[in-house]
């Protein structure tokens, strides 16, 4: 298993990739590089995309597709493209308070003392200046979803929140519905960080 920083993120050196098909052919090269033929590919929000894209794009080295708080249209709004791209810390508080659950900012944190939305934040905190804007613009730059996953062959799964402010259901399962054969689970209260606010139930559904 695989879980890697994209270039320019974490602990990966080089410039983010400006794209959704620019991150794809990335990961396809990735799994090359891997000494792997092909892959199952897992990805949340903008990895969902880049996943989405990865399959319609390089249909021999998917064998199939788990999308996490996934959407149809991955649309940014103008005020909060405008902080990230400013390197404003508002940008961080958006994400954070939309990204997170209702039942994640009274705590219900499975780590006992440990802070969700404080953690939300110090984890973009530590992204590099420019990052979080190429993410959020490639993403909202991105048209391509329904078209690929029209294209899709292989078994699929869409875990969507059923309080994902990000991502809403409701576009999650307009998605899910254009993936022929796809199965969709609902996490009842989840926000879009599920991984965070459900980690068992997100790897049960990924299961």
């Amino acid at each position: 298993m695989l879980a890697p920083d994209l270039p320019g993120h974490g602990r990966s050196a080089g410039a983010p990739l400006q794209s959704i098909v620019e991150m794809a052919d990335w990961t396809a090269a990735l799994i090359a590089a891997a000494g792997a033929a092909k892959a199952r590919l897992v990805g949340h929000s903008m990895g969902s995309l880049i996943a989405l894209e990865t399959a319609a794009r390089h249909p021999d080295k998917v064998t199939g597709l788990t999308l996490v708080a996934t959407s149809a249209k991955m649309a940014v709004g103008p005020d909060l493209l405008k902080a990230a791209e400013s390197n404003d810390h508002d940008a961080i508080d958006m994400v954070s308070i939309w990204g997170l659950g209702h039942r994640a900012e009274l705590g219900g944190c499975l780590a006992p003392g440990l802070w969700m939305h404080g953690g939300a934040q110090r984890l973009l905190e530590t992204s590099r200046p420019g990052v979080l804007y190429a993410d959020l613009a490639a993403c909202n730059a991105y048209e391509g979803a329904l078209e690929a996953a029209a294209s899709v062959k292989v078994p699929a799964t869409v875990i969507i929140g059923e309080r994902d402010m990000m991502t809403p259901a409701k576009a999650g399962r307009t998605l899910a519905a254009a993936i022929n054969g796809s199965r969709t689970i609902v996490l009842e209260g989840a926000g879009h960080m599920m991984m965070s606010e459900r980690p068992d139930e997100v790897l049960a559904g990924m299961r």
